[in-house]
């Protein structure tokens, strides 16, 4: 049975490491030449982002049905690797869980047998059992120690990777990842911020968890559709997640404020030299830091206490067009106030008026 666990968890896992997410392709735009206004462009990929597709930095490839990164497999979890890997956050718990029974009944049944009650205490001899002298298997303090350690590490991953497979579930059901629940999130703020009257319908859910099950599940273990055109719910335009990106991302652009480097910032992690609050108070996250000269202007989306996050206004043409994002200290920048008249584009995007 645990020789079972361990091929399905290993087949799962390395289905999800090797097997990847998916690729919008190189230079891809929609079939219909007027669709590309409802679509970012990526600059690195040279191609339009599909629906439902984001630009992964540690793959620097535009992934079909991005979920999130992860670590574990190096890889993207997407469009086709996501049942293999909600598969293993699944297989990884119920092998612990069945091994952590037979750690629990291991100790039981060796404890019992060492354990001595006398009047006045209670003694363990590890030396040899009280009641079997002639055990199976030798069983000693180094074995109980070895055994109690293991079933940590099985309660814990229990635990751990359960608690990944629950939220997993939770956006398959829905049709959705990990990141369009975030946009979805982030459109009902925009909508009560600007008071528009307008109700944001997420396009992908079919409206019942089992077709939305069975858009990520199949018996074949190949995902429905090609991850570039997918079935919308009635009601629902087919770029209507796409139209509520872009407009995210120009009212990211209005309420983003002008900062101007005071200090430079090497881009270091933990910067030493920045103060005691900012050495210990770094975003724990993966998002990078950008480095930052004296004079570099950042236009600052968020940010923490002592941290913000932004992006470097690029000037020159020199700069290659690549966006710097990333997070900086704040004690290096200071608020600028500048002239709209003089205000330099960001990207090559036109200015609004």
């Amino acid at each position: 049975m645990l020789l079972n666990w361990t091929v399905m968890i290993l087949y799962n896992y390395f289905s999800a490491m090797f097997v990847g997410p998916g690729y919008v392709p190189l230079g891809w735009t929609p079939e219909k030449s007027q669709d590309c206004m409802y679509l970012q462009y990526c600059k690195v990929c040279q191609s339009y982002k599909a629906p439902r597709s984001h630009h992964c930095r540690k793959c620097n490839r535009c992934v079909m049905k991005m979920d999130h990164h992860c670590p574990w497999i190096n890889n993207c979890c997407g469009y086709q690797n996501h049942a293999s890997f909600t598969l293993f956050l699944l297989l990884a718990p119920l092998g612990c869980i069945h091994a952590s029974f037979i750690f629990i009944m291991t100790m039981y049944t060796q404890l019992y047998n060492r354990i001595s009650f006398g009047w006045s205490s209670v003694k363990i001899d590890m030396s040899a059992a009280k009641r079997d002298p002639r055990p199976i298997i030798p069983f000693g303090l180094s074995a109980f120690a070895a055994s109690l350690f293991a079933l940590g590490l099985a309660l814990g991953t229990t635990i751990a990777v359960g608690m990944l497979f629950i939220i997993q579930m939770k956006v398959i059901l829905t049709n959705k990842t990990s990141i369009e629940s975030w946009i979805e999130e982030k459109a009902k703020d925009r909508i009560q911020y600007y008071q528009t009257g307008e109700t944001f319908i997420f396009p992908y859910d079919m409206g019942s968890k089992w077709k939305n099950f069975r858009q990520v599940f199949t018996w074949s273990g190949i995902p429905e559709g090609d991850g570039l055109d997918w079935p919308v719910r009635d009601g629902c335009h087919q770029y209507s997640l796409t139209i509520e990106q872009l407009k995210q991302k120009a009212d990211k652009r209005v309420r983003s404020v002008r900062y101007r480097a005071i200090e430079d910032y090497s881009g270091v992690c933990c910067p030493v030299t920045k103060g005691v609050k900012t050495f210990f108070t770094t975003p724990c996250t993966e998002e990078p830091r950008i480095a930052l000269s004296k004079g570099d202007l950042i236009l600052a989306t968020r940010g923490l206490r002592h941290w913000m996050y932004g992006e470097k206004i690029l000037i020159t043409p020199a700069d290659g067009g690549v966006r710097e994002r990333g997070w900086f200290p704040r004690k290096c920048v200071e608020k600028c106030q500048y002239d709209s008249e003089t205000d330099q584009p960001v990207d090559g995007e036109k200015k609004s008026k």
